[in-house]
């Protein structure tokens, strides 16, 4: 960093960095209990699931410290100054938002994920970067995109803009995530 003030989009970045191996991290001992579940071995079984409550629980309390970044310093906080070409880094996850409350209201309100997230990759195509693209190290058949949507999504549930109810694979837009959705539209024109 050499000696420069962290701005508010190296910080919200950093965020949905931690976010991502947090994920990652969590996904690698579901495997583990899974394979640990097939062996009959019960009692690992135990022990990792109890390591992933503590890490769900601590996912939650980083993504409220964001959400409070994100309150405190909106977007609009400034530029930062100039050290040269950014590193690659993966699309921020507040950029997905509009494109998932778009691809909803493009299939009715409610679809499985995999539609959403395939309407979601055509309004992004020339937004997602090399690194957007790059396989999960934890799974080699998803984009890093595609979790970082998936984020934005569990984060936009818990807002209210998507509802909390559906079905398993099921993404839906609320009241709320429409009215959302206008606002944010009126504010792009």
């Amino acid at each position: 960093m050499r000696g420069r003030v962290v701005g508010r989009n190296e910080v919200a970045l950093a965020f949905d960095i931690v976010l991502e191996e947090i994920e990652n991290a969590i996904a690698a001992l579901d495997r583990d209990g899974a394979q640990f579940c097939r062996s009959g071995k019960y009692d690992e079984v135990k022990d990792i699931t109890g390591k992933v409550l503590q890490m769900t629980a601590f996912r939650d309390r980083v993504i409220d410290l964001q959400g409070e970044w994100s309150d405190a310093f909106p977007a609009t906080y400034g530029k930062e100054p100039d050290d040269g070409p950014d590193p690659v880094l993966r699309t921020p996850g507040d950029e997905f938002r509009i494109p998932i409350l778009r691809a909803l209201e493009t299939l009715g309100g409610r679809a499985t994920m995999g539609r959403v997230l395939d309407k979601v990759e055509g309004l992004m195509k020339d937004r997602l970067n090399e690194r957007d693209r790059q396989p999960l190290p934890s799974d080699p058949d998803r984009t890093s995109w595609h979790n970082t949507a998936q984020w934005e999504r569990y984060k936009m549930v818990k807002q209210g803009l998507l509802s909390a109810n559906s079905p398993r694979g099921v993404w839906e837009i609320t009241l709320e995530g429409k009215r959302w959705l206008a606002d944010a539209e009126k504010k792009q024109r």
